[in-house]
Formats: C-alpha cells, structure tokens, sequence
C-alpha cells in the first residue's frame, strides 16, 4: 500500500469501507473529512458527526505517534434499520502493557496530553481495544446517531490486494428464522470480476430462505453461474445445541477456536461455487459457550496462534478479526477474516 488512502471514497461505495495507511498529519485529516462525508451520506445528525469527527481523529494521531504500519478503516453498519459509522485502527507498534491505565486521561508517552484514548471512550457509541506488547494495537469503535445496539455475534473485515481499489473476498453475517449464520467468500483471482462474484454472493446469502448451510451452500452454487466463481463457506452457530454446522466450497479456511489455546479445523470440499463441485457435505462440530470461529480466505496465512494473544477471545468479533488480519494477512492476494461466537 502506498501512502495516504488506499482506495477513494466513490458514491455508494459505503458499506465495503475504506482503508487509509496513516505515517503522517496529512492522512490523518485526510481520513477525519472522509468520515464526515461517510456520515454525511447517511444522514448522521451534527452532534454525532462532531462526535465521529474527534473519534477518527484521536484514533488516526495515535497511529501517527505511535504505530509502525499504521491503518485505518472506515466503513458504514447497519442494525435494526439504523446507520452508524465504524472505525477499524491498527497498527504494529509497541503495544500497551496496561490498556485500563492507558485509556485514563492523562496518560500520555508521547508528550502529549494523554486524552486521546478516553476521548474515544467517551465519544464513540462503544469501543473496544486489545494489546500485545511488542505486538501492537487494534481498536474499534462505532458511532451511532442515538444508541448502540447489540454488541455483534460475528463481523468480519476485508482489505484488497496492493494496488487493487476493491476486494475480490467478501463476507455476510445474518440470522434468518432463527438461524445464525455467516458467509466467507473468495472472488476468483482479484479485481473488479473478482469482487463482483463475490458481491453477488453476498447478495444471494443474504435474500435466501432459512435453510442449512448445505442446501445454502448449493443455492449459492447454482446462481453464481454466471460470474467468474468463487470460493465460499457457511457456517450456522446453534445456541440450543451448541455446535457449529459447517460447508464449504474451495480454499476458505475455517477453525474452532477455545480460549485454551486448542484449535479444530472444518472441512471444506474441493470445487469453485458457480462452476465446479463435485458434492456438498455438511458437517458438525462442537462449540463451546467461550470458544470462536474463525473463517478466512486464503490471502490469510494459517500460521496464527491464538495463545500469543492473551485474553484475545474474550473481545469482540471486530477485534479479534482485526488481529488475525493484521498478523497474518498477505499483502500479495485479497485478505478476509470472519470471528463468530455463539450469540
């Protein structure tokens, strides 16, 4: 990635977000007036959007004191028929040894006032931060025109190849009669058809009857003939028996992870959704009440481990999601990661 934004901020190009690689001042302000504009094209009333404004802004000067790598996402959520903005930083500096005493007022290591943290505290509708030293930071944070809903079961986070302006990877989150399941999908290859494919996925996911994740599975397979195809899982988190029922189509890593540090993969057939399968099989697996799972394409390296990350399972999906990006992300293919627990 270059310097300053990695992708424009297009009319109707909202809920993909944006990134910003944030080194110096200039991005910073660069990505406080592109958060404006996000609440500005969702109808954000003044007061949030001052609001927004002083969240981003504390977010984006931290990277540029602190951070090696610094970046930042903006991108519109939607719940309930609401619109907020949220604001993904990460960045791979020194890392906090003490977040509670770092999010105080008046903690500062860089000669500063110290306020920047709690002023995100404070403005955000909710927030939440993990640190590693030596590892670095990741915090996001959401702001809403009234109150914030829910905390979320599961979210996910993608970035495009260098050089590319939109993902080919994309993923969906949806509870449908009562079934709570995600999507991961890998566009083939890269680029505008790439991110079409997977776009239309998303589409399908997200209108389809309630069925398992099987039978979604090859609805899917049937309607993304006429793209370039794509490799996608579904994932359908049972509360009730609490277990994870899984399918998969080609290259989309899925895995149990417990707190303990122990980790199960999930099966995912060989095939390309829209073109080529050879069956369709789903299969169950356990997942206890504290355990995540954890999806991604293949711009994700599988050489992560979760006991390197104390406490990193208890946060939130948008964290957890971030970390895993962050560390184990490629810069040489289109990256998506997907944290579910069970709600």
């Amino acid at each position: 990635m270059s310097g300053g934004a990695v992708a424009s901020l297009p009319e109707g190009l909202l809920d993909g977000g944006v990134w910003f690689r944030v080194e110096a001042a200039g991005t910073a302000a660069a990505a406080r007036r592109a958060a404006e504009r996000l609440a500005a094209e969702i109808g954000m009333p003044e007061l949030r959007t001052a609001d927004l404004s002083i969240v981003v802004a504390e977010a984006a000067g931290n990277l540029v004191k602190h951070a090696d790598e610094g970046l930042l996402l903006l991108r519109v959520v939607r719940a309930g028929g609401e619109a907020g903005v949220e604001i993904v930083a990460i960045d791979r500096g020194p890392g906090m040894a003490d977040v509670r005493h770092a999010v105080g007022d008046g903690h500062s290591t860089a000669g500063t006032l110290g306020i920047g943290l709690g002023a995100i505290v404070r403005q955000a509708s909710w927030s939440d931060l993990h640190s590693v030293p030596g590892r670095g930071t990741v915090l996001a944070a959401q702001v809403w025109p009234r109150s914030a809903p829910e905390p979320a079961w599961a979210a996910g986070i993608t970035r495009p190849l260098t050089g590319e302006p939109v993902s080919g990877d994309a993923y969906a989150v949806r509870v449908a009669d009562g079934r709570h399941q995600v999507m991961v999908c890998d566009g083939l290859g890269h680029g505008p058809l790439a991110h079409a494919a997977a776009q239309e996925a998303v589409r399908v996911f997200s209108g389809a009857p309630a069925t398992p994740p099987a039978a979604l599975l090859d609805t899917l397979h049937r309607t993304l003939s006429h793209t370039r195809g794509a490799a996608l899982a579904i994932a359908e988190l049972d509360p009730d028996r609490q277990q994870v029922r899984y399918a998969g189509l080609g290259n989309i890593s899925g895995t149990v992870l417990a707190p303990d540090g122990g980790r199960r993969g999930m099966v995912s057939l060989p095939g390309i959704a829209g073109h080529q399968r050879r069956q369709i099989r789903e299969y169950e697996y356990p997942l206890a009440p504290d355990a995540v799972v954890l999806m991604h394409s293949d711009g994700v390296v599988d050489r992560w481990n979760p006991t390197d990350y104390p406490a990193l399972l208890s946060h939130s999906p948008q964290v957890v999601a971030a970390t895993v990006l962050r560390d184990a992300g490629t810069r040489r293919d289109d990256a998506g990661v997907l944290a579910a627990r069970l709600p």
